[in-house]
């Protein structure tokens, strides 16, 4: 067979080959094609442009990964660029040991975890609240909710201050310490505020929780509480026997939110606890150990920038532990929290 004729390819079409073709037209008319050659240049497209965009996200953290592993000599070493020369550990043998890391990393993850599933429980109970229950000035409540989302934090911390430095209620509390002669308690320097700002929904990011709650709420049928409604059971027992099991993946994500943000909180923590307590957290360790105070040294400005990025490392390292095991019902409940397109 001397000539053959060139089928016309649709998409996604297999050839069919004549099996008296030799090899040569064989790969002809499978390669050199323009279908073919425009799904390569649409691939080769797509990879340089994903390598680029990797290349422009995870570079940043490679120089500060290898950073952490370079010695002081490093750093002046003009040869040294990304890979170091002189491998050693012991910034991270400083920061652990000098820092009190593991001190830090037991607070934080005691106060992450407790305010996350307080957080977590009150903004579902009032996301279930605003889905589902209709009454008076119930909008203009929901419109404050949102508010929490928009004003700064910055504009409340010295309301916030005061109101914890003095702490009262109503005014209750400065009736009875003037009737006992006492001074109103200072419950800053301990957790007590932010246990307390989470317990009434108001802490960081509450806002945005209660939203998010509210929306996975005003998805689930009502024919559901209806017919629990009809077997007898009141609000309460409905929500817990049968809206709290549905909604598992959401308050997941939620703690899960909360318990980062918690983690990694400055503005909080420094406001409610004084550089002098000894409840020591983990953005407190960001600081240069005694050991590698490298004062008077050529590269000082260098190397203190590279140990205050393994700082960061070591702060992030839980929650990228955390993020691993959890990756899979924090997905699920993103995409049925119906704030997603």
């Amino acid at each position: 067979m001397n000539s053959f004729t060139k089928p016309k390819l649709k998409k996604y079409e297999k050839v069919q080959f004549d099996d008296k073709l030799t090899f040569g037209q064989r790969f002809k008319l499978k390669y050199i094609n323009p279908y073919f050659l425009r799904n390569l240049l649409i691939k080769f497209f797509r990879f340089v442009f994903l390598v680029g965009i990797s290349y422009i996200v995870l570079f940043p953290f490679i120089t500060k990964i290898s950073g952490s592993f370079m010695s002081i000599t490093d750093f002046v070493d003009v040869q040294v660029k990304l890979i170091p020369k002189n491998f050693t550990l012991d910034t991270y043998k400083a920061i652990v040991l000098e820092n009190k890391y593991w001190q830090a990393l037991l607070n934080t993850s005691i106060l992450s975890i407790g305010l996350g599933a307080i957080q977590m429980i009150v903004c579902a109970l009032v996301g279930y609240g605003f889905s589902k229950f209709k009454f008076k000035g119930s909008s203009l409540l929901f419109l404050g909710v949102l508010l929490t989302m928009i004003i700064p934090h910055q504009t409340l911390q010295m309301s916030l201050f005061m109101k914890f430095r003095f702490f009262d209620i109503w005014g209750i509390g400065g009736l009875i310490t003037s009737a006992l002669g006492a001074k109103l308690p200072n419950l800053l320097g301990s957790a007590w505020p932010l246990i307390i700002m989470s317990a009434t929904g108001l802490a960081f990011r509450n806002g945005l929780f209660i939203f998010v709650m509210r929306q996975f709420y005003r998805g689930i049928p009502d024919e559901l509480e209806e017919a629990a409604y009809v077997d007898g059971a009141g609000p309460l027992r409905t929500f817990v026997q049968i809206i709290l099991p549905l909604s598992i993946p959401m308050m997941v994500t939620i703690f899960m939110f909360a318990f980062s943000w918690q983690w990694s909180d400055t503005f909080y923590t420094n406001l409610f606890f004084s550089s002098s307590s000894n409840f020591i957290l983990m953005p407190d360790i960001v600081k240069i150990p005694a050991s590698l105070n490298s004062k008077g040294f050529v590269g000082q400005t260098a190397f203190e920038t590279a140990i205050n990025n393994t700082c960061g490392l070591l702060i992030l390292l839980p929650l990228v532990v955390v993020y691993l095991f959890a990756q899979k019902t924090l997905i699920q409940g993103i995409e049925r929290s119906g704030v997603t397109g």
